[in-house]
């Protein structure tokens, strides 16, 4: 194994850059990080590349070689040919600071804004206890080292820039399946933020982040498809529509979401008030929409967050949801049959008199 072998390194920064060959001896038993390191000390002293503990648990060395993103130090010489060149590029999906390195604050803003572990505010720090079975639950996903080989991965943000805004990515839905899963978190709108504000929705479940795990962490498996079924069983299953008529007739229903966010004002709240037709919405331009067959200013309820008891616990109920699939465009303090002059169309004849 030890002898001369070429690399090709992705050198330049935000302005530009490209591919430069370097031929650099390599031992047995060495790894890539090994090898920039060697190159650093001999031929390219000013190659920039971020690394710390060089014992693949701090997830700082992420990188692309041949094309697949992975950890610099647990990414040995002998999985390559010897004749094979190794071509090593900085995360293709976030911007360039220099060399190898990349600015991946755009994690960093997605981790502040899902929201923390809620503690129980009957309980004292120090009392808190969890039985073994709900430790073991959500283990695997504290193994995350945040090496962001997940997030540089997901096409979702990886071939469709735009969607940085509303896509937190696949590190920080296990966040969210792991806080929904803790006996002891007190909020219980886990499922819901994660549908309506870290767009779970984007997600295909192709498994390319669970690919790339160094941790082996089953991201797909574990967390998002279970994390997708329980929105979709909320929201779409005819058994919980059902057993909602049943069990939780009459019950107010709870605060949404997003309006539980701090500074989060929607246009409508803004004029005074938010309804989800234009009959009653106190806003003579939506009503004159409404009268000409049109209504933009129409907002669809959120999400509403799951119903718990008086020890923060799902009941039996909570099997069941108030609506049988999508919100109704009407809203829910609406008796039918409605007035014409409260419908989102204008019927040709509906001023004459019969």
């Amino acid at each position: 194994m030890s002898g001369k072998r070429q690399f090709r390194i992705w050198r330049g920064d935000e302005t530009g850059g490209d591919l430069q060959d370097y031929m650099v001896e390599v031992n047995e038993g060495e790894v890539v990080l090994d090898v920039i390191h060697r190159l650093q000390a001999t031929d390219a002293p000013d190659l920039a590349c971020r690394w710390n503990c060089k014992a693949g648990k701090c997830g700082s060395c992420s990188m692309e070689i041949n094309g697949k993103p992975r950890l610099g130090c647990m990414t040995r010489m002998s999985t390559f040919g010897e004749d094979e060149t190794v071509t090593v590029t900085p995360l293709r999906t976030f911007p360039v600071i220099r060399d190898l390195v990349t600015d991946v604050s755009f994690n960093y803003e997605k981790a502040r804004e899902t929201p923390a572990f809620a503690p129980p505010a009957d309980v004292a720090p120090g009392d808190y206890r969890m039985q073994q079975v709900d430790v073991e639950r959500s283990q695997e996903f504290r193994k995350c080292i945040e090496c962001f080989l997940c997030q540089t991965v997901c096409h979702v943000i990886r071939d469709h820039d735009e969607n940085k805004q509303a896509f937190s990515g696949p590190r920080y839905f296990i966040r969210a399946a792991e806080l929904d899963m803790h006996p002891l978190d007190a909020r219980t709108d886990r499922k819901e933020y994660a549908q309506a504000e870290q767009g779970l929705g984007f997600c295909n479940i192709t498994k390319c982040c669970t690919e790339v795990c160094p941790e082996h962490i089953k991201i797909t498996d574990n967390g998002i498809i279970p994390m997708k079924e329980r929105v979709v069983d909320r929201r779409y299953d005819p058994l919980v529509w059902l057993g909602s008529k049943i069990f939780r007739r009459g019950e107010t229903p709870q605060t949404s979401v997003t309006t539980a966010r701090q500074g989060s004002t929607s246009p409508a709240a803004a004029r005074g008030g938010v309804h989800s037709h234009a009959g009653r919405s106190h806003d003579p331009r939506a009503e004159a929409q409404a009268q000409s067959g049109v209504n933009w200013d129409r907002e669809v309820p959120h999400p509403t967050a799951p119903a718990v008891d008086d020890r923060g616990r799902l009941p039996l109920t909570e099997l069941t949801f108030d609506r049988a699939a999508a919100p109704s465009p009407f809203g829910d303090d609406v008796a039918f049959p409605l007035p014409p002059e409260h419908l989102n169309f204008a019927h040709p004849d509906q001023d004459k008199k019969h």
